[in-house]
């Protein structure tokens, strides 16, 4: 149960141990997650618990594809390091673990995709262990390290790592205590503290979770291939809209150094389009595209489909 709190304290913390079954404490905390929405039928809703509840999700959508994803798996652009920590403390909102976890395991799984060793292929495995079954597994566990000598120098990133629940739960106390403050000064909002714990916490990152990881699952099974990549990766255009941008599965693994998901202007983005409005501000910078042979390679396999 320390291991809930300290990522360091497991005993399942080698990443080259043979560590296979189930991980019965992260079965715990993911079972907490989702049993703590069906808290909703005893403190019902009120319109400001449900948009912060929107609110969170799209913020931390966003959190997750530009900077978990895009920046720390990829580094698909550059920032500076006090830019840099504030990114992993947002990303690490989205109760998905810490940066440097996040970004090996998602650098193992472009390396081994829809191979053996691939943690989460819906080819490999059954649909529902692709889409989150994977995540109770003991060999899952572990931070690969190895995959991530840049980021490993960083000593405020491997802290946040290391105790990657101490941001989800100081989320988790701020939203209870902003529904007790709005309880208490606006009555009228009918809102309250377990309330607002409950909608823009447990249902909001429940809802989260099953986005991100229809990337996982519903992107190597549904949709279209422009490119011949070596697995069986997807274009979706509805897992783009609800992931922000992260549906273009197939441009992204043929590619996946490039900022930008959507190749064309067509293939909505909207994660892009913000990085881009970030770069304008100059809070990051060296957005890497998308090479122009990519693109005309895209073009024939598409006149030619």
């Amino acid at each position: 149960m320390v291991s809930w709190f300290d990522s360091a304290a497991s005993p399942n913390n080698d990443p080259e141990a043979l560590n296979v079954g189930v991980d019965w404490a992260r079965v715990g905390s993911f079972v907490l997650l989702h049993g703590g929405c069906l808290a909703v039928l005893w403190v019902g809703w009120s319109p400001i618990a449900v948009a912060v509840a929107v609110a969170l999700h799209l913020l931390r959508v966003f959190f997750v594809t530009a900077f978990y994803h895009r920046y720390f798996s990829h580094k698909a652009f550059g920032t500076s390091r006090v830019a840099q920590f504030l990114f992993a403390v947002a990303g690490n909102t989205s109760v998905q673990r810490g940066p440097l976890w996040w970004a090996a395991h998602h650098r193992h799984h472009h390396a081994t995709s829809d191979r053996e060793g691939d943690p989460h292929s819906p080819h490999r495995h059954s649909l529902y262990w692709s889409h989150m079954g994977w995540i109770t597994a003991r060999e899952n566990f572990p931070t690969r390290t190895r995959l991530i000598p840049d980021l490993m120098r960083f000593p405020e990133l491997r802290f946040l790592d290391r105790f990657d629940t101490l941001v989800p739960l100081l989320l988790a106390a701020s939203l209870f205590a902003l529904g007790a403050a709005l309880e208490r000064r606006l009555p009228g909002l009918g809102t309250s503290g377990p309330q607002m714990l409950v909608w823009g916490f447990f249902i909001s990152t429940t809802a989260l979770f099953h986005v991100t990881s229809l990337v996982n699952s519903g992107a190597h099974l549904v949709g279209r291939r422009r490119f011949a990549t070596r697995d069986d990766s997807r274009n979706s255009f509805l897992i783009a809209v609800l992931t922000g941008g992260e549906g273009w599965h197939n441009n992204h693994h043929h590619y996946p150094a490039s900022a930008r998901q959507g190749f064309y202007w067509w293939e909505f983005d909207p994660t892009y389009y913000a990085l881009r409005a970030m770069a304008a501000l100059g809070l990051i910078w060296d957005l890497k595209p998308v090479p122009s042979q990519v693109l005309a390679e895209g073009r024939r396999a598409a006149a030619t489909s």
